[in-house]
């Protein structure tokens, strides 16, 4: 990386240091952008990425997306298009040089304003492809960023050229060697954006069952092609990705909830409280109720150093 780019970098870090704080992760003045901080290598954590870029300015993570094994640093950016189920683990911080990060979310209809303003034809026949990619980072896309970060400084100049800024880094992304995986999530009858329909439908139906053919009509696909298709932009099946978003949930009730495991197991979606403990072991590495006093008990120390 240029010299120019260790600057920026350097100038990041300290602006995240100041605008968070201590470890985690916190909102900013600039809608959709998030700083997150870790001071020592945590995890796996469970969530669903939505769609965002994000940025290492130092440290490492690892996000699995099903099988697949995604790992960033300084030197690159992230870019998920459409809402997916990750597991994810900082690999390097240390309290001396903790893990700091700059998450900026985005819409469909940000991009499709970014292509119209760029003039770029988008081709909707385009083959789909993984919904989530590592790319370098280069120095225009970093200039742009040390840019939108350096408004929080200026908080009267956010409304009028935070968004401004935010158009030019999806510019960047979009010019890319992925952009045509962000150009398809947003590029209404291209496949991307007919999943990503099936994908927001399970995600507000996550504890019903589905007939497959109900999420074919969706996407206006057969059902061979739905299958196809979500695989090639999630990696992972339709149930598999409903099973995901089912099993976090649960998870996420179990811990802030004095409830047991077979009322949430009911509650996401499932008919066998045994066949839930089965998915969630396999899923999380214990059954319920280990993996929650576990995690009870790591949040303690937390709090408590």
């Amino acid at each position: 990386m240029s010299e120019q780019i260790y600057k920026w970098q350097g100038e990041l870090a300290k602006m995240i240091e100041h605008y968070s704080g201590r470890d985690g992760t916190h909102s900013t003045a600039i809608p959709s952008l998030f700083f997150s901080r870790q001071s020592n290598a945590i995890g796996p954590n469970y969530g669903v990425y939505n769609p965002s870029l994000c940025i290492i300015v130092q440290g490492m993570k690892e996000v699995l997306l099903a099988k697949e094994r995604f790992t960033y640093n300084p030197a690159d950016y992230l870019v998920a298009s459409v809402d997916l189920p990750v597991t994810a683990q900082v690999i390097e911080a240390s309290p001396d040089v903790p893990y700091l990060a700059f998450k900026l979310e985005f819409t469909p209809s940000q991009i499709l304003e970014v292509l119209g303003n760029a003039e770029i034809q988008a081709d909707s026949k385009k083959n789909t492809k993984r919904a989530m990619f590592v790319s370098p980072i280069d120095s225009s896309m970093l200039d742009a960023v040390i840019r939108l970060v350096r408004l929080l400084d200026n908080p009267q100049d956010i409304p009028v050229l935070a968004p401004l800024f935010k158009q030019e880094i999806l510019y960047r992304v979009l010019q890319g060697p992925h952009g045509g995986t962000l150009e398809q999530m947003a590029i209404e009858g291209s496949y991307t954006y007919r999943i990503r329909d099936v994908i927001e439908h399970i995600m507000h139906h996550y504890d019903q069952s589905f007939r497959i053919e109900e999420l074919s009509d969706i996407a206006s696909m057969s059902v061979s092609s739905l299958h196809r298709h979500f695989k090639e932009v999630t990696a992972m099946s339709p149930i598999q990705f409903q099973k995901q978003i089912r099993l976090q949930e649960a998870r996420h009730l179990l811990l802030s909830e004095s409830t047991d495991a077979a009322d949430v197991s009911f509650r996401v979606g499932y008919e066998s409280p045994s066949q839930f403990s089965r998915e969630y072991s396999r899923l999380f590495g214990l059954p319920p109720r280990e993996d929650i006093k576990r995690l009870r008990e790591k949040n303690n120390q937390r709090t408590n150093a």
